[in-house]
């Protein structure tokens, strides 16, 4: 990550300077950490809260939240963000780096990896490439890093101009970007090196199109569909070699090299500005039903045996913030990941365990809280000889289709 002290206009866009974004969803107090650990109740409930109220820039399509405050975040070791516990997951991540070490002709190269995390990618990419690597993120642990992979470093900080001298052949950005308020200085900050790059961000259009309100936290400030990602690249004078959607369209990837911006020539999946209107306007009609939709169905679940989230990170706490005091009933959030267990969801105060819990729980039903992980979470309750109904975290509203992996 980086730390810029750019202060924004309310109103002005941070990705095309444009002034007159149009506020179209709002939640009042939420925990303005989702992935940080909280070791008890106390702290978890009382934890500092933020208001979201997500603008659109009627320019170029970008999507931020107007009331955030950088101020309120604490980035550092007792984030827990990392997937790498899931072989769904790290199925998607080796695939991904192979794809990239072919594609770009990694080998040997050196990597600079911006918000790298806990360094899993990093590390990958580095084993399958032979390649060197540095990685920056103030929440990285480095005794987690003791992979066994050649010249790779971590640099617990955020990225900034201070790290300028440090080389890199190709640059890595996962997951980072929907993090930082001042997008275009950002980038502007990343592309400076003029080696290709990579980029990866959640994918603003499915959270519209599913009105996934879920997705949709304190900590992402900063929203991209296919358009505005493509735009906020071209701006900077990069030509964009790919855009594309991965892990069942979760998360939208652009790949850009150094050029003079004379390639605009727009890519297959972007979407137009009028597209985006209409999505967020979808939105802004659909949250309000889907929200009392599931509040309706986490009533009939209370109508009984306990009830579990299986995900513990942020679309758990996205969830029950929305829903309030009408999510009652839910016993625990269960994840995989053994660092939150013990630990308490921010806001609501849920406990956090793991899967061998639930053979005392024995909960009448699981909504897993992201689709892609149905099929491993349905795998593990067999295991457990844990009997109970399992269902995906969608919008009631609409109806969506479960995600492959």
């Amino acid at each position: 990550m980086t730390d810029l002290s750019f202060q924004p206009d309310a109103n002005a866009c941070t990705a095309c300077g444009c002034p007159g974004m149009e506020v179209f969803h709002s939640v009042d107090r939420v925990p303005v950490h989702s992935t940080l650990l909280m070791r008890t109740r106390e702290e978890a409930v009382g934890y500092t809260r933020g208001d979201i109220r997500l603008a659109l820039c009627p320019w170029c399509g970008f999507i931020r939240n107007v009331a955030y405050d950088p101020s309120l975040q604490e980035y550092c070791g007792r984030i827990e963000e990392t997937q790498a516990f899931s072989a769904t997951f790290n199925a998607f991540h080796h695939r991904l780096a192979e794809s990239l070490v072919a594609r770009h002709d990694l080998a040997g190269k050196t990597i600079l990896e911006i918000g790298c995390g806990k360094g899993e990618f990093l590390n990958l990419l580095c084993r399958l490439g032979g390649c060197r690597g540095v990685g920056f993120d103030p929440a990285v642990v480095p005794e987690r890093n003791q992979s066994g992979t050649g010249d790779v470093s971590f640099i617990a900080d955020f990225y900034s101009e201070r790290h300028a001298s440090y080389e890199a052949d190709f640059v890595v950005c996962k997951m980072t970007l929907e993090h930082i308020r001042d997008a275009a200085s950002f980038t502007a900050l990343a592309l400076q090196r003029n080696a290709p790059t990579f980029f990866m961000v959640p994918n603003a259009e499915l959270v519209l199109t599913e009105t996934a309100f879920w997705d949709v936290y304190y900590e992402h400030c900063s929203y991209f569909t296919p358009g505005a990602l493509a735009r906020l690249f071209r701006s900077q004078g990069w030509e964009v070699t790919n855009l594309r959607t991965e892990y069942g369209d979760q998360y939208l990837v652009i790949e850009a090299r150094p050029g003079a911006g004379e390639n605009r020539s727009v890519m297959p999946l972007e979407s137009t500005l009028a597209e985006t209107r209409a999505q967020v306007a979808g939105f802004r009609s659909n949250s309000v039903r889907a929200i009392a939709d599931w509040r309706r169905r986490a009533e009939m679940l209370h109508g009984g045996k306990p009830w579990v989230l299986w995900g513990g990170g942020s679309k758990a706490v996205a969830f029950l913030s929305a829903l309030g005091s009408d999510a009652a009933g839910v016993a625990a959030a269960v994840d995989i990941n053994p660092y939150k267990h013990g630990c308490y969801l921010p806001g609501s105060g849920i406990p956090v365990v793991g899967p061998e819990a639930l053979r005392s729980l024995r909960p009448a039903n699981v909504v897993v809280m992201n689709p892609i992980y149905l099929r491993e979470v349905e795998a593990e309750l067999a295991r457990l000889g844990v009997h109970a109904t399992v269902e995906a975290l969608e919008s009631a509203a609409v109806g969506n289709e479960v995600m492959e992996p």
